[in-house]
This record gives C-alpha cells, sequence and structure tokens, in this order.
C-alpha cells in the first residue's frame, strides 16, 4: 500500500472527513436485508471517529433522476448506527446550506450521514460546482468505496483532487488483496473464470492470459470455446458467432505459456429447471437435444489437480448453473478445495464479481477464502487491467 496514502498516514483530530461509501445495499419493507458493505465501512468510521475525527458519510443509492424519495438514505442510517453501536445523524441534502450546517454542529468523533449523492446531476457528470459544493463539507477525503472506484464521478474521484485524499480500511484491504493476487502474486496463479458469455469477458480473459499460469474456463463461457474446436454441444448456451474469438485466445495463451483448462466431461439434461433428469458423459458425448449445466466429476478431479501446484488463485464465475441443484455440484467441490488449500496455508485466494459470491457462499467457502471482493464491476475491471478511477485518484 506504499503507492496511497492510508488513515495511518491522517491527521484527523477535529477534522470534517468527507468518507465516500458504498451504501447500495438491497432493501426490502424499508429493511437492510444485506448488510455486508454496511460491515465493511465500520473499521473505516471507527478509525475516524477514534482519531477524533467528523465522520460525514457520502454514498448513492439507485439511479435516480433527480430528487426522487424512494431512494432516499434515510432509511438506511438506523441500520448503520445499529451496526456501529453509536448514534448517526442525517441530513436530507448532500450540499448546500442545510448540510453545511448539520457538518458545523457535529461534534468530534461523531458521525453524520448525507442524503443521496444521485439526487444531484452534478454527481455523476463529476462537474466542478458539484465537487467544489461537496468540498466545503470537509477537510479530509476519505475513499472507502472500491465497488464504485471504476466510476469518474464527483464523489469517487473529483474530490480526491480538492481535498488532501486517503483511502479507507476497506478500500485499502481490496486494493493489497487485488494488488497480491495479480500485480505481485506468488506462482504459479491459476484463474478461475465461468460465468455465461464469453462475450462479456473477453477484456478479462485477454489480461488474464497474460498474467496466470494456469486459466479454468467453466460456466456457459466453456461451451463456445468446445463449439469452436468441433465439439457438438447440443443446446447448451453457446456464442457460435465467438468461435473465431474463442481459437485466438488459445492461440493467445499458447504463445505465452499460459496453460488453458477446460471441461473434459459435463453434466447434461433436456430441461433447465432443478433436479432434472440428467447424466455425466464426456465433452464429445453430448446428444443434440441436451444442454450442458455443469462441468463433471472428472472436470473437477483436474481442477484440483492444478490447485495442488499452484500458490494463487483469482476467482471469477462460476462452473455451472450453481442456483439450480444437482448442477451446483462442480462449483460446490472446487470452490471447498480451494478454501480447504487457503485454510492449509498453501495458497492465497481472492474471488469476486456478484455471481460468484453468490456462489462460494452457496457452497459455504466465502469465509474461508484469503479475500472476497463484493465490488462487482470495479472488481472486474481491475481483473481486466483497467486503471479505475477512484483508486488512481487515490496515489500519492
Amino acid at each position: 500500500m506504499a503507492a496511497f496514502r492510508t488513515l495511518d498516514d491522517a491527521d484527523l483530530a477535529g477534522k470534517r472527513v468527507l468518507v465516500r461509501v458504498d451504501l447500495n445495499v438491497p432493501m426490502e419493507g424499508g429493511r437492510v436485508t444485506d448488510d455486508t458493505r454496511i460491515q465493511a465501512i465500520l473499521p473505516t468510521i471507527r478509525a475516524i471517529t477514534q482519531k477524533g475525527g467528523r465522520a460525514i458519510l457520502i454514498s448513492h443509492f439507485g439511479r435516480p433522476k433527480g430528487r426522487d424519495e424512494s431512494q432516499s438514505l434515510a432509511p438506511l442510517v438506523p441500520a448503520v448506527a445499529e451496526r456501529l453501536g453509536a448514534k448517526v445523524g442525517f441530513v436530507d441534502d448532500c450540499i448546500g446550506t442545510e448540510a453545511e450546517k448539520a457538518v458545523a454542529e457535529l461534534d468530534e468523533g461523531g458521525v453524520l450521514v448525507l442524503e443521496n449523492t444521485r439526487f444531484h446531476a452534478g454527481e455523476e457528470k463529476n462537474t466542478p460546482e458539484f465537487v467544489g459544493a461537496l468540498a466545503r463539507l470537509g477537510d479530509v477525503y476519505v475513499n472507502d468505496s472500491f465497488s464504485t472506484a471504476h466510476r469518474s464521478h464527483a464523489s469517487t474521484e473529483g474530490l480526491a483532487h480538492k481535498l488532501p485524499a486517503f483511502a479507507g480500511r476497506s478500500m485499502q484491504g481490496e486494493i493489497d488483496a487485488l494488488t497480491k493476487a495479480l500485480e505481485a502474486p506468488e506462482r504459479p496463479v491459476l484463474a478461475v473464470v465461468g460465468g455465461a458469455k464469453v462475450s462479456t469477458k473477453l477484456e478479462l480473459l485477454g489480461n488474464l492470459t497474460a498474467k496466470v499460469d494456469v486459466l479454468v474456463i467453466g460456466g456457459g463461457m466453456a461451451n463456445t470455446f468446445l463449439a469452436a474446436q468441433g465439439i457438438n454441444v447440443g443446446k447448451s448456451l453457446c456464442e457460435h458467432d465467438l468461435a473465431p474469438t474463442a481459437l485466438k485466445i488459445l492461440d493467445t495463451a499458447k504463445s505465452v505459456n499460459c496453460e488453458i483448462v477446460l471441461p473434459v466431461d459435463v453434466v447434461v439434461a433436456k430441461k433447465f429447471e432443478a433436479n432434472a433428469p440428467h447424466r455425466v458423459v464426456k465433452v464429445t458425448e453430448v446428444a443434440e437435444d441436451e444442454m450442458i449445466l455443469d462441468a463433471g466429476p472428472a472436470t473437477v478431479a483436474l481442477v484440483a489437480e492444478k490447485l495442488n501446484k499452484v500458490k494463487t488463485v483469482v476467482w471469477n464465475g462460476p462452473f455451472g448453473a450453481f442456483e439450480l441443484t444437482p448442477f451446483d455440484a462442480a462449483t460446490v467441490a472446487v470452490a471447498r478445495a480451494v478454501a480447504d488449500a487457503t485454510q492449509a496455508g498453501k495458497l492465497l485466494s481472492v474471488a469476486g464479481g456478484g455471481d460468484t459470491v453468490a456462489a462460494l457462499n452457496h457452497a459455504g467457502a466465502a469465509e474461508r477464502f484469503s479475500y472476497v471482493s463484493t465490488a462487482g464491476g470495479a472488481f472486474l475491471e481491475w481483473l481486466e487491467g483497467k486503471a479505475l478511477p477512484g483508486v488512481e485518484a487515490l496515489r500519492r
């Protein structure tokens, strides 16, 4: 983390600290249904308040077009206060006289949540006027929202150029984990890339072939690679028009000594539904009226064999239709194998992306990985080798 200033470098006593957090959490009936992102920001808030700073939390929620009370952050404030175990104030705007008054009245060590930044068009447009209005509320800026760091918005990037800027604890942990996994990893490195379509992960596959030693391809995208090599995949999800692209990726990987691992056996069914009649076949034995819904046991054994030889694992995407039993078997088996090896101190494991987090939680393996990112788009862009505006703005 030497490239970034962290809270350890900050003098926060008596300072107004604008903290970009991600409070865009799932809600149902006015209640938070998943508090993962709230839990993630607590160490940063506590670090600020313990240093005598005033923590002023800024976040977006949803995609409002102007002010929309259904997208207000107000219902989230009690949840933040409960998890923090402290009083948390709220003001129903994020700029202007009312916000400035609330900040001025905030005691040292106090916590205040400002209203949804996206109620103002200047947030997503990153206008100098909106950045300036936000900056007037703080002396210091802390970004603790890696999940929005791929966006060049006022609260994620603009403020870092107006105020002394620091990485929060969650941001620090995320950058540290991803750097260890991809920028300066202990080799050999194995990446698991799954999911439905090759088209959504072309840049990811291209970047990873240049950075990892073994690339395991699963999910629907594996079907495209199999079909590109002349293997019949029946009614399976497959992007046949991307066959030339798949072959080019295979050639590129070979030229840089990146081993590609594709399924050698698969679980097939005639219906896409839980507990549908199914069978395990070699990849060359899929019938015309069957669809591939998971990798088979021989593939799991092959991946496990590769895992025994590597030091770092990066994971994005499931092996099959893990939401449907029994087509979750490969994802669960490999996830648990990675978790076991991680706990045994044999490898560093970093995973991320929406479906990935859900799949690892389903397998009961997430907590035993070295690091699981909930960042989604930002995690994917980092894996693709893209510079993230919110991260770049924090560099020394």
